[in-house]
């Protein structure tokens, strides 16, 4: 019976409910620019870890060095898209 019950996706989800929380609290407690930076990045950081390695399950197959390579990939893409749109709306391409 502790087979079939999930608990880890419970705990996954209450933990991701807990750090939206403590991402919200940061607009509600008027905190300074760079601690609300700061908090915002760490909770996202390990939401994306709960994300990926609870409701994802990336370390439950065989072939960890093709999910890896798939996240840094994907990693890869974001980081181009993010720094291509400020270089091109905020940083003035011409």
């Amino acid at each position: 019976m502790k087979k079939l019950f999930p608990i880890q996706h419970i705990l996954g989800y209450v933990l991701s409910l807990l750090l939206s929380v403590v991402a919200l609290s940061v607009v509600f407690l008027d905190m300074s620019a760079a601690v609300g930076l700061t908090i915002l990045i760490i909770s996202a950081a390990i939401q994306m870890g709960v994300q990926l390695f609870l409701f994802m399950h990336i370390g439950e197959n065989g072939s960890k060095t093709a999910l890896y390579t798939n996240l840094v990939y994907a990693l890869f893409v974001g980081l181009v898209t993010v720094f291509g749109t400020l270089f091109t709306m905020i940083w003035g391409y011409q």
